[in-house]
């Protein structure tokens, strides 16, 4: 191609390519204004969103931060140290320093000055027990002992104490305090208002806590399929005979056995004798039927110390 055409052809393509650029550059132009006004009209809107979601990122933000739990650890338990310090400083004597008790009272609490018995009198103080624990909101602690004493007289101590947050480490920090006892609760209203009659559930009852109390046949045969018991050892009584069994439900009166599955919860009260007497006691059960017998499906009476039946 002679250097005259290449010359015309280039002159024509230079045009081309301005009005090329020259259309993209109008391109992004309008594209820009259509943004802006976008923006504009969406402003107030976007606006209003962000003054409403900013705090509520903010207390999300906050709430995700940790909070700082001064208390002690839940294993943290000051009452039996305050029932051991209770226990010598009430068998201390201000003239008796050098006593085993009052060396122990006066270890566990230092600036605790010791009783002052009259002279000739004997201690009448045998038994000491926590009847109630709370921690105070400086983080101390107030611990209620009762101390019983061989004519049966009670009186109930308060104990200030102090604790480190692993439970390690206790202070008794101030004397005793003689304090009021406890009130005596309300119960629940009992649950078992039918009267059972002798029949096959009673006598179910009475055989099954015979073996379980007093070794007289074995346990299982008396238990519904996938219970677990096993007799209480070494046998604690004799003998022991049944003195009423109430029901929580009509079904445990009646005179014929229900009908498979039939399930009743009773208290039965039973006397049981051993070497040193009689005692009075009772059990929470639950019964259920099959093939036309009553068999023991749980046993309530001490199940929060593992005591219980499991299925």
């Amino acid at each position: 191609m002679s250097p005259g055409k290449q010359a015309s052809d280039g002159e024509a393509a230079a045009p081309m390519a301005a009005g090329a650029r020259l259309e993209s550059m109008r391109r992004r132009v309008r594209l820009s204004r259509l943004a802006v006004w976008t923006v504009i009209a969406a402003g107030p809107v976007a606006l209003g969103v962000a003054i409403t979601s900013t705090p509520t990122t903010v207390e999300a933000v906050a709430r995700a931060q940790p909070a700082i739990v001064r208390s002690p650890s839940a294993g943290v338990d000051p009452s039996g140290y305050a029932q051991l310090f209770v226990s010598a400083w009430l068998r201390a004597g201000a003239d008796e320093a050098t006593s085993a008790q009052a060396r122990l009272a006066q270890s566990m609490a230092p600036d605790v000055e010791l009783p002052d018995p009259a002279p000739g009198a004997q201690s009448k103080r045998q038994s000491v027990f926590v009847v109630r624990t709370a921690q105070r909101e400086d983080g101390t602690w107030s611990v209620t002992v009762a101390a019983q004493s061989a004519d049966g007289a009670v009186r109930y101590y308060a104990v200030p104490l102090a604790a480190d947050r692993a439970g390690a480490s206790f202070a008794v920090t101030g004397a005793p305090g003689v304090v009021a006892g406890p009130g005596r609760a309300e119960g629940p209203q009992p649950a078992y208002g039918v009267q059972v009659p002798e029949g096959d559930l009673v006598s179910c009852v009475g055989e099954f806590l015979a073996a379980y109390l007093s070794g007289a046949g074995e346990v299982s045969r008396y238990l519904a399929p996938g219970v677990q018991l096993a007799a209480v050892s070494p046998t604690p009584f004799t003998a022991l005979s049944v003195q009423q069994v109430l029901a929580a439900e009509e079904a445990a009166a009646a005179e014929q056995v229900p009908a498979d599955g039939t399930a009743v919860r009773v208290l039965a009260r039973i006397t049981a004798r051993d070497g040193e007497g009689r005692w009075p006691l009772a059990y929470e059960l639950t019964l259920t039927t099959r093939s036309g017998r009553w068999e023991v499906a749980a046993l309530e009476s001490g199940t929060a110390q593992g005591g219980g039946v499991r299925p």
